[in-house]
């Protein structure tokens, strides 16, 4: 039987570019930032990473094998493989052409667009499984599996509270009677529906972080996110890392960024220079 890990202990990477760096990266169980200069390989120590862990998540090989010149140490050091997820910043326009055949929904037009279809996905998935469980306790009828069938549906309400709170300069609210992910919007007495994919590229990036941690369900796994902060507000870098802390604490992050803004709520101590970590 495969045995999940609740975080990841080591990031080595034997050759950064072909006859390069050698990288060796310990991490902390729950923020990790790398910072450094333009062109100096954070993106890549964290795209070489991604493509590492999904090898290993889907069974491919063993933790302790190197394709890309990638070893990733797990823990507990006898796990076989680590939940994760990737976050990309960039809203680019969607130019795979295959990819744009299959949608259904021709309000997929960015990259940003595409991970939040996605996600409204695994947000529904999300929804059924809190539902049943919810339901299973409730019908024991005992005071103690009620209050946990509240606690079960308690970080929904939470990360639906920060999206209000973080939109509220606007008049965006979510719909808390839609199954998927949209907004009311009252502006001068009028009302009207926007969808995920009318928000600003700043708006789809927060929705798209939160809404991934949300999904996960409190659950240990890995969030890898490259320069997350490029579309964001000031106040919301400053406030990125403690919102994925609050939804989720077993989330172990690891992200690149240029932003004094994201360390600035106490995380200095969090932060690793690639050359610090490079021979």
């Amino acid at each position: 039987m495969r045995k999940r890990a609740d975080y990841i202990q080591s990031i080595e990477i034997k050759a950064l570019w072909k006859g390069g760096r050698h990288i060796a990266w310990q991490l902390q169980p729950d923020v990790n930032i790398l910072s450094g200069i333009n062109g100096v390989g954070k993106s890549t120590i964290i795209n070489h990473s991604a493509r590492m862990l999904d090898a290993i998540e889907k069974g491919e090989l063993a933790p302790d094998d190197a394709p890309y010149g990638v070893n990733i140490q797990l823990m507990p050091t006898d796990a076989t493989y680590i939940k994760f997820d990737v976050i990309r910043s960039f809203d680019r326009p969607l130019l795979h052409s295959d990819l744009l055949e299959k949608l259904s929904d021709s309000r997929v037009k960015t990259e940003l667009d595409w991970q939040i279809y996605r996600l409204q996905k695994r947000f529904l998935d999300y929804q059924v499984n809190i539902g049943n469980r919810i339901i299973e306790l409730l019908t024991t009828g005992s005071p103690e599996d009620q209050q946990k069938a509240a606690e079960v549906s308690a970080p929904k309400k939470q990360f639906q509270d920060m999206i209000d709170g973080l939109f509220a300069d606007t008049g965006k609210k979510i719909d808390r009677k839609s199954n998927e992910i949209q907004f009311i919007q009252t502006q001068n007495q009028n009302t009207q529906i926007i969808t995920p994919y009318q928000l600003s590229s700043g708006e789809k990036q927060i929705l798209a972080i939160l809404l991934t941690v949300l999904v996960e369900n409190r659950e240990p796994y890995a969030l890898l996110m490259d320069e997350p902060e490029i579309s964001l507000h000031i106040d919301w870098q400053q406030r990125l890392i403690d919102l994925i802390r609050q939804l989720n604490p077993h989330a172990q992050i690891i992200l690149s960024t240029h932003s004094p803004a994201l360390i600035m709520d106490g995380w200095m101590s969090n932060v690793t220079e690639v050359g610090e970590i490079s021979n």
